[in-house]
Order: C-alpha cells, then sequence, then structure tokens
C-alpha cells in the first residue's frame, strides 16, 4: 500500500531594508505551479527531487499529493496578498485531500511578510491544524533560515542545507530518509532547537573554505556519524532580517531522545558564541582596491559585489563597481550584470549595432549608489526563460536583457535581477566567452560555484548595499537586543 504524502515548496528569502516588495510575478520568475503541475515540473532540482530519489532508494512505496511550488528567490518583503495565496493554496489542498500519511515542506526559512514575521511558521502551524497531531510534518530549510518557537513546536523533523554553497537536493534526501524512517517506524523522531544571540555578515558563510563555519559544519557531522543523531543543523540566519525572534540557530533531531538533543544543541550553540569574534572577520576591501587587484591578478577574477548581492535581496543595480571600472583601462572584457528595465527598452528600441547614451542603475537602490552616465553600442538582444540549474531551481526569467559595450566593460543588462550575473550562462547567452574576459563582476558575497571550471581568483569588494558586511551600519528597528555583534554582550 502506497503513503499518501502532501508535498509543497514555499521559499523566498526577505530582505528587510530592501525598498521593494516581493509578490506573485517574483515567483513566477522562477517557476509558479500548482496542483498536478507541481509534479510534472517542479520536482526536477532541489529538495523535492531530494524526497523522490530517498524514496527511490529506499523502496518506499508512496504517492506524492501536489499541492504547489514556487520559489521567490531573495528579495523585499512579501505582500499579505502573496503570502495568502499559498497559505489559501497548501491549506485547501490539505483540507480537501482524503487521508494524508505525511507532509513534506520545502521552505526557506526566513520569509518575512507585511503582517507577519514568521511566514514558515504560519504554512507550518496551519498544516498541523488541518492534518492533525499524529502525522508527521517533515521541513526541508535553507541553513540561512531564522528558526523560531512555531517552526519546531509544529514541524516533527526540521533538516537543513549542510553546505554552503548549498545543496539542496542533498536537503531535500536527507530530510526524505528521516521521514522514510519515521512512517516505517525505525524510529521516533524528536527534535528541539536553541537560539543563540548573534548574527554575521556573510563573508565567512562558505563551508568548505578554512574557517570557524566549516569547524562548526563539520562538528555537526561529527555527531551524526555517531549514529544516535538523526540530524543537526547549524543555522547561521542571513544577516538582513529585521524582526525580533531574529538570531543563530541549532536544530538536532534524535531518535526519541530529547536530553540527548538538548546536549548536543547545547554544544553546538557554545561553539558558535565562542567563535562570534571569528565569524565576523572581514576580508572584502574597499571598491577602488578591489579593481586594482583585479587587474593586477594573472588569472581570471571574479569579482563579488558584497553590499548588492542579488541571492540576499538587493535589487542588482548598484554602481559602485561599474565607476572604478569605467575609471580604468584593460585590454580584456570586464563583465558587469545591471538591472534596468529603462536601459533595456532603449536597447531594443535602438536596436543591435547602434549606439545609445544611457543613465544606468542605481534607480532600484539610490540609497547606496547613483545612476552612470554612458556611451555603449548595443550588441545582442535577448532574454526570457534561461534553462539552467542554480540553487534548487532549474530555470529563470528576468525579462528583455541586453548586452551592451562600452570600451572594455561588457554590461549584460536585464529587465529584472534573475540571477544577477552569478552564472555564466547571464553572458553565454549572448555568445560570450567568459574564460577570455578579465574578470566577472558577481552580485553575490559566496556564491562563486557556477564559475569554479574557470579556476578564478576571488575578490570581495567592500561594497555599500542592501547586503553590506557593515551589518552594523543597518537601520535595525525591531531586532530583539542584546545581540552580537551589535551590543556588548
Amino acid at each position: 500500500m502506497k503513503l499518501r504524502i502532501a508535498v509543497a515548496k514555499y521559499g523566498q528569502e526577505t530582505n528587510s531594508f530592501s525598498l521593494g516588495r516581493t509578490t506573485l510575478d517574483t515567483f513566477r520568475q522562477f517557476g509558479l505551479y500548482q496542483g498536478v503541475e507541481v509534479l510534472q515540473e517542479g520536482m526536477k532540482t532541489g529538495p523535492l527531487a531530494g524526497l523522490e530519489a530517498a524514496c527511490r532508494d529506499c523502496d518506499f512505496a508512496w504517492t506524492p499529493i501536489p499541492m504547489i511550488r514556487g520559489w521567490g528567490g531573495a528579495s523585499g518583503i512579501i505582500t499579505e496578498y502573496t503570502h495568502q495565496f499559498f497559505v489559501n493554496s497548501i491549506c485547501d489542498s490539505l483540507a480537501n485531500s482524503q487521508k494524508l500519511d505525511a507532509v513534506f515542506l520545502d521552505l526557506h526559512g526566513a520569509a518575512q511578510a507585511e503582517h507577519l514575521d514568521d511566514c514558515e511558521g504560519d504554512i507550518i502551524s496551519r498544516s498541523r491544524t488541518l492534518v492533525g497531531p499524529e502525522v508527521p510534518i517533515v521541513v526541508a530549510l535553507d541553513h540561512h533560515a531564522n528558526v523560531t518557537e512555531l517552526m519546531c513546536r509544529d514541524a516533527t523533523a526540521i533538516v537543513a542545507h549542510r553546505t554552503q554553497p548549498h545543496e539542496p537536493f542533498d536537503t531535500g534526501y536527507q530530510a526524505g530518509l528521516i521521514l522514510i524512517k519515521h512512517l516505517t517506524g525505525a524510529i521516533k523522531s524528536t527534535m528541539t532547537y536553541r537560539k543563540i544571540p548573534m548574527l554575521t555578515h556573510q563573508e565567512q558563510f562558505l563551508t568548505g573554505t578554512e574557517g570557524p563555519m566549516k569547524r562548526w559544519f563539520e562538528m555537526a557531522r561529527a555527531f551524526e556519524r555517531r549514529g544516535d543523531i538523526l540530524s543537526v543543523s547549524p543555522c547561521p540566519m542571513q544577516p538582513w532580517l529585521d524582526i525580533t525572534e531574529a538570531g543563530w540557530a541549532v536544530i538536532v533531531v534524535t531518535d526519541d531522545d530529547l536530553k540527548l538533543a538538548k546536549s548536543v544543541a547545547d554544544e553546538m550553540a557554545e561553539f558558535a558564541w565562542e567563535h562570534r569574534k571569528h565569524f565576523m572577520r572581514q576580508e572584502s576591501v574597499d571598491p577602488k582596491t578591489a579593481v586594482q587587484m583585479a587587474l593586477q591578478s594573472e588569472q581570471f577574477v571574479v569579482l563579488s559585489d558584497t553590499g548588492d548581492s542579488v541571492f540576499g535581496g538587493a535589487p542588482g543595480d548598484s554602481t559602485i563597481l561599474l565607476r572604478e571600472l569605467m575609471q580604468v583601462q584593460c585590454e580584456q572584457d570586464c563583465l558587469v550584470p545591471m538591472v534596468d528595465a529603462e536601459v533595456v527598452a532603449n536597447a531594443y528600441e535602438a536596436g543591435v549595432d547602434s549606439g545609445i547614451r544611457i543613465i544606468v542603475g542605481g534607480k532600484l537602490d539610490s540609497v547606496f549608489s547613483q545612476p552612470v552616465e554612458m556611451e555603449c553600442e548595443v550588441l545582442r538582444l535577448g532574454g526570457g526563460t534561461v534553462e539552467v540549474e542554480v540553487i534548487g531551481n532549474d530555470a529563470y526569467d528576468a525579462g528583455r536583457s541586453a548586452l551592451l559595450r562600452s570600451q572594455h566593460i561588457l554590461l549584460a543588462v536585464t529587465e529584472t535581477e534573475g540571477i544577477g550575473g552569478n552564472h555564466p550562462i547571464c553572458y553565454e547567452q549572448f555568445g560570450i566567452d567568459v574564460g577570455r574576459a578579465k574578470l566577472a563582476v558577481l552580485k553575490t558575497a559566496s556564491n562563486f560555484q557556477y564559475y569554479s571550471h574557470f579556476n578564478p581568483q576571488i575578490i570581495r569588494a567592500d561594497t555599500d548595499g542592501m547586503t553590506m558586511s557593515s551589518v552594523q551600519r543597518f537601520p535595525w528597528k525591531r531586532l530583539t537586543r542584546p545581540i552580537f555583534p551589535l551590543d556588548e554582550m
């Protein structure tokens, strides 16, 4: 007999300081599917694909009951209408389904709405009310989630990403294994969590680079290898979520051993707290120095625009590095992504091979950067849906796009942020050989994995913006104080 498991994805990472709002159109950029469409299009990658693989590998007979699949990337606060759309879709599906054996939710963990600080807790709690206390609810999270009391109260087990760069498929696979063991009676999932009164910038978030984050995540894996601990999820919250319950956390799942879970959670939390100052070590340099270092390098360079990370909710239209690149000479191309719907429209109106004068960038975020005036040649026009796997999604649509040249600068301009130049496809779709360029500006501080085959030198620029490393400078209003590093602890 096949067990019936309801599945849904509702993922978005909120930047509380973003000037924009996240709507259903934001989710449509990455594919918004309901009902049977979830099975057809929404389970190809990410945690839902991982769950499916776990069931297959365990020869576990199940029937997925599809609800909704939506990913909104990192962006501004979610509108009340948008959150309610997901709530209604999931709740209606649960209420109208025949007997369910389990619920599997693929969430992010740091989503904030106009009317609600804890979107994931709301979804989990409503699901628990509808399915009752006995039906297991297993949740896959991004480990940059903000773990809340409500999430942990009503979920049976929560498993977060085990690496940065993320491997969402693996997260779904690990969560799926726990769900399968729970449903077959092999285990009785027992979970606890600990909050840690700290937040840190993103420069030390990589788990594969020597430093405290690598050691913290290796510590979690060591606990899991003991055999009596099912899952340990360190959750270093992304540092631009301004809500009262914000802060780092760790989640531990055991087989019916709450005392052990609490002990491990305490030990993990203690390590993070003791190394808090090491997590704040900053490697980025000022923008002018970063550009000079890039030009002097003998390698292809990934130039990280830390303050304008689209994977952190920044709009992707900062001109800080563009201005610096305009002041230098370079014999090779410098690749720069930019979000500017007005400039794209101008390029389309002018046509390929035309010369245009543009005022670009600094429009969505006029706080930290200003528009730049440039003379450009329109080289290519393109855009639309691009099929490529990026952070658990198999396609994205940044609207229309245009490739412009201004001397050594190749400017890839899109109508929406899309993936902010963080994958070579942003240039390769125009026929650009990325490996022949001098550098590529990436709108991220840590997701460099898609350029790894170019063997790049990574140079982080300490740019101002909605995802800047100087977290002390954000206009925090709701954060529960005291908290490190904003306060003396």
